[in-house]
C-alpha cells in the first residue's frame, strides 16, 4: 500500500475498531462467488438507493500531459496495472487485454482497515474514446471513463455509482460515511497520480 497504509492510524478512531471486528466477521462469512461472466445480464446502473449512505457516486475530470493515443496505449496494458497501483493486490485478468468481455479481478486495499474483492467486467469499449464497465463483489455498480484532448494533453472524465456490500462497510457507512468517502477519494487520487507519473515517465524515454 505504500504511503496509503499509514495515512490513518489503525486504532485512531472507534469506528476503525468496529471496522476491524465486522471485517473479520465478513471474511468468515464470505463463500465462493460465481464468476462475473456467468452472472445474469449486466445492468448499467447500481441497484442501491440514491443518497443512501451505502452508495458512493463519483464524478471527476483529470488532465494528463500526453495525447489520447499515448494514454490509451498505456492503459490497455492491463497486465502492468499492479506495477503502478500500490493499493491493488492479487490482480488477474480474464481475456485478451482491454476489450469487451474482459474481466479484471483484484483486491483493493484503501487506507482504512478493510479490503474489497472486486470483479470489473468491461461492457463497452471504443478505443481512445470510452470504456464502460460493471463492478461486482464487495462493491456493486457501474462505471464509465471517457477521453478527449489534443496533441498536448488528455482529459479523462470518470463517473461511477457503486453500492458497498460488505456488512462491515455498510455498518461504518451509517455512522461514519465521510470516513469511507475519504478512503475512496484517497484511492482515486493515488491512482490518478501514479498513472500520471507512469505516463510522464514513458513519454521521456
Amino acid at each position: 500500500m505504500g504511503h496509503l497504509e499509514h495515512a490513518v492510524g489503525r486504532d485512531s478512531h472507534p469506528v476503525l475498531v468496529g471496522l476491524h471486528l465486522a471485517r473479520d466477521s465478513d471474511d468468515q462469512r464470505r463463500g465462493a462467488q460465481p464468476s462475473p461472466a456467468k452472472r445474469p445480464a449486466a445492468r448499467a446502473y447500481c441497484d442501491g438507493v440514491p443518497n443512501s449512505p451505502n452508495v458512493i457516486e463519483y464524478d471527476g475530470t483529470f488532465t494528463f500531459p500526453v495525447p489520447v493515443a499515448q494514454l490509451w496505449a498505456t492503459m490497455v496494458r492491463v497486465d502492468r496495472f499492479p506495477s503502478w497501483c500500490g493499493w491493488l493486490h492479487e490482480f488477474s485478468v480474464e481475456g485478451e487485454g482491454l476489450e469487451r468481455g474482459t474481466v479484471l479481478h483484484g483486491i483493493v486495499v484503501p487506507p482504512l482497515p478493510y479490503r474489497m474483492r472486486l470483479d470489473v467486467v468491461v461492457e463497452e469499449l471504443v478505443p481512445e474514446r470510452c470504456v464502460t464497465a460493471l463492478v461486482h463483489g464487495d462493491l456493486e455498480g457501474a462505471a464509465r471513463l471517457t477521453f478527449d484532448g489534443d496533441d498536448a494533453e488528455t482529459r479523462a472524465h470518470a463517473t461511477w455509482t457503486v453500492e458497498m456490500m460488505q456488512r462491515s462497510m455498510r455498518l461504518a457507512a451509517r455512522i461514519a460515511h465521510p470516513l469511507l468517502r475519504w478512503g475512496h477519494d484517497r484511492v482515486v487520487d493515488a491512482t490518478v497520480d501514479a498513472f500520471r507519473r507512469r505516463l510522464v515517465s514513458e513519454s521521456t524515454r
